[in-house]
Formats: structure tokens, sequence, C-alpha cells
């Protein structure tokens, strides 16, 4: 499997829905809806062979950096 979003892709941070709430939504509420810039991804693979890429993403707007799963940006 490959990853979804590339280095340099413009994503929208969005928190996961159709999932119960946990302590991570209070991390991302405050970047809900706001424009990021991936600029690394990692991927992470289980002993069943499944694939999982997380992204490292600057957020436009205070030029922080965050770590998200795929589910938690959109294009």
């Amino acid at each position: 499997m490959n990853p979804r979003y590339r280095v340099g892709q413009k994503v929208i941070i969005r928190p996961p829905t159709g999932q119960p709430r946990g302590p991570r939504d209070s991390t991302l509420e405050p970047y809900a809806g706001q424009i990021g810039e991936v600029i690394d991804y990692y991927w992470i693979s289980t002993r069943f062979g499944e694939v999982f890429y997380i992204y490292r993403v600057r957020v436009a707007s205070d030029n922080s950096e965050i770590i998200l799963h795929e589910d938690e940006i959109a294009p």
C-alpha cells in the first residue's frame, strides 16, 4: 500500500468522524479546518502485514508542526 499523501501536498486538518471521541481529539480541535503542508511521512507495519502511514504536517497559520494519521487529513 502506498501513502495517500505526498511531501509538499496541501491538506486540510480534520478530526476523524464516526469514531468515539478520545483525548487526542482535544489536541486536534485547535487545528480543525486549517490548511497545512505535508513535510514528511512515516510508515508503521503491524505483525499482520498491515501498513499505516502517519504524516508530519506544517500548519500554515502558525508554522507549527503536528503528526497526523491518514484519517485526520483531507486533500
